[in-house]
């Protein structure tokens, strides 16, 4: 409305009217030009529109007329014809390489080109203006476009190969760590379930054996006491297991490990084995005491699973080039080396294996693994049948990490 008072307000009188014929025809007129108005604006808007929509093309139209122009200097000027028609073949060449057009408008944009190239040359051949073997040029060079186009297909299409492997490959990467994650949650889950049930039945196992008057009984019970006791350790190593890796998996602290081995020492005092001291290097570790007591715990559980009373089993603690070495040396039955490749994998158990009551579960090695990388180390073996074995845990020592560059664990210190 504003524009259609604005339209009536400088409007001039139409000529020949006086002021009741001016008044009678002034709406109408005033009617006619604002639609008009309103017309022009919404043409205005419909141009831009369709503008947008001819962008994507833009490039090729811009092609065609330059390839046009180029034409109408092949037929304007046969004397200077060869630079235009080289013009439109290599602007054909850079705009396809580009443009990359699907197969068929490509054919027909070959067949125009080449059409329309040839016969102005063949028109000027035929009136004496260019020589026969000037005409043999077309189809040379459309020729040459063609086995260019063949060849950029053909990489487009091992290019989407690749695209379309790599997504394949994304797709199982993330199904894989998908289906990990919820393994983990799942033991997670298990562990924490089964771990107060087990707790219950093995305390009322325990007042069974000490209360029971009947030796019958109290034997019993003391069979349910130890299988309980084995099934609480196996759920917490496998929650154990599960949250390696996790953030709050190490409590980091500044740890000594001369004191780590003689602590573990005087745990394991007390088992039938011949315990021998090494060298032991003052050296200090930042990583959690705790799961470090566990790791050499499970070194000298399977190396007391190894042996029989009497055999010699040596601990030590050294530093080899930036990294404290922590070892476990026994004079058991040591490892095939078959074994020696998977003896790191969860519930395998080289053979023999002497003491089911020292653990049995094969999950201590991938503990110690486990908690060995989470500190930035490893754990290597060196093993014979029938020589013992060598367990060694190699932890970067307190300031560098495995290259020796200044780090700490990528862990979070817990609360």
């Amino acid at each position: 409305m504003r524009t259609l008072d604005l339209v009536r307000r400088h409007q001039p009188p139409a000529p020949g009217l006086d002021d009741g014929d001016r008044r009678e025809g002034a709406a109408p007129a005033g009617r006619a030009l604002g639609l008009s108005v309103l017309g022009l604006s919404v043409l205005g808007d419909r141009l831009p529109r369709r503008l947008r929509r001819l962008r994507p093309v833009a490039p090729d139209i811009a092609w065609a007329v330059f390839a046009g122009l180029n034409l109408a200097a092949m037929r304007l000027f046969p004397a200077w014809q060869t630079v235009p028609f080289l013009a439109i073949w290599v602007s054909l060449t850079v705009i396809y390489g580009f443009r990359l057009w699907r197969l068929q408008p490509t054919i027909l944009t070959l067949a125009a080109v080449t059409l329309a190239t040839g016969g102005l040359i063949g028109v000027q051949v035929l009136k004496g203006q260019q020589d026969a073997d000037y005409l043999a040029e077309v189809p040379l060079i459309a020729l040459m476009f063609l086995v260019m186009v063949w060849h950029g297909r053909r990489r487009l299409a091992a290019t989407q190969e690749r695209l379309t492997a790599m997504e394949q490959v994304q797709r199982i990467s993330q199904e894989n760590v998908r289906l990990l994650e919820q393994q983990r949650q799942f033991l997670q889950d298990a562990s924490h379930e089964l771990g107060t049930p087990i707790t219950v039945a093995l305390g009322h196992a325990e007042l069974i054996e000490q209360t029971a008057t009947d030796q019958g009984v109290a034997a019993d019970a003391r069979v349910v006491t130890g299988e309980l006791a084995r099934l609480r350790r196996l759920t917490t190593r496998l929650l154990l297991l599960a949250s390696a890796g996790s953030p709050g998996f190490l409590q980091v602290a500044p740890v000594a490990t001369d004191h780590l081995v003689l602590d573990a020492l005087e745990r394991w005092g007390h088992v039938p084995r011949h315990w021998r001291l090494g060298e032991v290097a003052e050296a200090t570790v930042t990583g959690d005491a705790d799961r470090l007591v566990v790791a050499l715990d499970a070194l000298l559980e399977n190396a007391v699973a190894h042996t029989e009373p009497g055999d010699r089993i040596e601990v030590s603690v050294h530093r080899d080039d930036g990294q404290v070495v922590i070892a476990v040396t026994d004079s058991g039955c040591g490892i095939p080396p078959a074994d020696l490749d998977r003896i790191f994998g969860r519930f395998t158990r080289a053979e023999p294996y002497r003491s089911r009551d020292a653990g049995g579960f094969g999950l201590g090695l991938p503990i110690v693994q486990a908690i060995a990388e989470a500190h930035h180390g490893s754990v290597r073996v060196h093993s014979a049948s029938g020589r013992g074995a060598t367990f060694e845990m190699v932890i970067p020592a307190t300031g560098t990490t495995g290259s020796g560059v200044p780090d700490a664990p990528h862990c979070r210190s817990g609360a």
